[in-house]
């Protein structure tokens, strides 16, 4: 039955101007399986974004969607005042995984929340407010991390609880230290730290940094910056978290965790996560030395953190993953699309740069010839994969001129190629 209003028309009744929609013509999924959605009015596509990197295994998993109706059909919710088997067995789980000695787990419902925790912890344990955080960045839509989102995009007041100073070294090919060698880039990036410590008053409670920036399309260091930058935080007492919300899980292919690429120095202090844990089930959480997480000297809960059904779908597929390698598939079938990608761009001049590591693809748009965004372009290639039975996202801290590529981790070569395709056609209708 045809609604007698549209739903967009209702959407823009009722919900704010500035969430964002897809497309000119936003559409409605109503299901999915596999790597593949459907909209409203019966069109298929491959799902290359996955409901912004978070159905991380595949739609309507059946492992997934059996737990959930089990845990549902005895109880939805208790919150933390009480035991949790679900909860305790899952953050067992994350706590051996995490690589964070004597760790402890604390469980919320977004990555948002996740990051906004570990600011709590850092600046109450180290008894400062200041916090060093990367250019470009992005971590949340809480008034304390849009204070510490270095994309402009993304951060829509200057107000802040915090000091945040930005350092540079998350963007390897744009600003001062593009066309260094990787050695040399590191070694100005700490330089660059070092001098912006000398700018702190007195101590700064922590560093927070995704090991690839998601929003800001899906940019990194060389690998060994963070560990490098970790031997000077360690001389100051400074914390290291590390924002793995879109890079957890084994996404990159390579490692697990985001910050496995830069372990010359141990783990980080804290790690948070989010997105594909709970596969579109909202989890988020973080992961920090007991020393740190037990520095609270206030009550605290969780009124929906943890809850027994969010907890049950996390165990489902996090064993789904790692039974099933899907770490292993994101490294073979991502490392055969980012050739792919790399291979069409180099017959595309829109193209600049094809980035990224395992299922977890850049593709960055500007005007051919120059280093000008150009998100009109981005925007029309969407459209086109859209047209093409393919969803994308977009990204990227110039002008929002990156495609994000990011299918669930079961991708098949098959699909990956098929993908690949679409994309490739959409590029070229732009030209």
């Amino acid at each position: 039955m045809t609604d007698p209003i549209p739903l967009l028309s209702r959407h823009r009744c009722v919900l704010p101007d500035w969430l964002a929609l897809y497309y000119d013509s936003p559409i409605e999924l109503t299901h999915g399986e596999g790597r593949h959605v459907w909209d409203a009015d019966g069109n298929r596509y491959l799902d290359f974004f996955g409901g912004i990197l978070t159905t991380m295994t595949a739609h309507a998993l059946p492992e997934v969607t059996k737990a959930v109706t089990e845990q549902a059909g005895r109880i939805v919710h208790c919150s933390t005042l009480y035991l949790n088997r679900p909860m305790i067995e899952l953050a067992e789980r994350i706590a051996a995984l995490s690589g964070i000695p004597e760790a402890r787990v604390f469980f919320t419902t977004s990555g948002t929340e996740a990051n906004d925790t570990a600011l709590l912890l850092a600046t109450a344990y180290r008894r400062s407010n200041q916090i060093l955080a990367m250019r470009n960045s992005y971590h949340g839509r809480s008034f304390s991390t849009v204070g510490i989102t270095g994309n402009r995009g993304w951060s829509p007041t200057s107000l802040s609880p915090l000091q945040t100073y930005y350092v540079h070294g998350a963007v390897r090919t744009r600003g001062p230290f593009a066309g260094l060698s990787d050695e040399a880039f590191t070694a100005a990036a700490v330089a660059d730290l070092e001098d912006v410590l000398g700018q702190a008053r007195g101590s700064v409670a922590a560093l927070i940094a995704e090991p690839i920036q998601g929003v800001g399309g899906f940019t990194s260091p060389p690998d060994g910056l963070y560990g490098a930058f970790r031997e000077v935080l360690d001389r100051h007492g400074i914390l290291w978290i590390s924002d793995e919300v879109q890079t957890g899980w084994g996404r990159t292919g390579d490692h697990f965790w985001g910050w496995q690429a830069h372990a010359r120095s141990g783990p980080p202090d804290m790690l948070t996560f989010a997105k594909g844990i709970g596969n579109g089930m909202s989890i988020g959480g973080v992961v920090a030395r007991a020393d740190i997480m037990n520095c609270l000297d206030a009550n605290s809960i969780s009124t929906f953190g943890g809850s027994p059904v969010t907890m049950a779908a996390g165990l489902a597929n996090l064993g789904y993953l790692l039974e099933h390698d899907l770490q292993g598939n994101a490294r073979r079938v991502g490392g055969l699309l980012l050739e792919r990608l790399r291979a069409i761009a180099a017959t595309v001049p829109a193209v600049r740069e094809v980035r990224g590591r395992g299922l977890m693809a850049g593709v960055e748009l500007t005007r051919p010839g120059t280093d000008r965004a150009d998100p009109d372009a981005a925007a029309a290639v969407l459209e086109a994969a859209r047209a093409g039975g393919l969803l994308l996202g977009k990204g990227g801290g110039h002008n929002t001129s990156v495609l994000r590529i990011a299918p669930p981790l079961s991708l098949t070569v098959a699909e990956a190629e098929e993908g690949a395709e679409i994309i490739a056609r959409a590029l070229r209708s732009i030209v």
